[in-house]
């Protein structure tokens, strides 16, 4: 489901059950990320599919990129392997006014 900026942010911070899940490269995530996400690059192909079929279906994942794109395939790609709840931020961090922290 596509969401905006806002209705993600709210969504997220109220979501005990939520998982926030960047799909850019390596590269893109070293510039700055959502604070707490985690990165699978859908870049990687099956490698892409490898890493989030080891992630848990029964949690909500809030899934973003550079500008909306690649987070809207990857939301697709995961409710084909069965994940029910996944959100894609419409515009992706490049148009994201919430925090944005360097990776650890």
């Amino acid at each position: 489901m596509n969401i905006s900026q806002q209705e993600w942010l709210e969504k997220v911070q109220e979501d005990s059950n939520a998982v926030i899940l960047d799909v850019r490269t390596e590269d893109e995530w070293n510039r700055g990320i959502i604070p707490g996400a985690i990165n699978i690059d859908i870049y990687k192909g099956q490698g892409f599919i490898y890493a989030v079929e080891e992630l848990d279906k029964t949690k909500n994942y809030y899934v973003y990129c550079a500008a909306g794109a690649r987070s809207g395939q990857a939301c697709n790609i995961m409710q084909q392997l069965g994940f029910e709840t996944t959100y894609n931020l419409i515009g992706g961090i490049s148009q994201w006014n919430g925090p944005v922290v360097s990776p650890e």
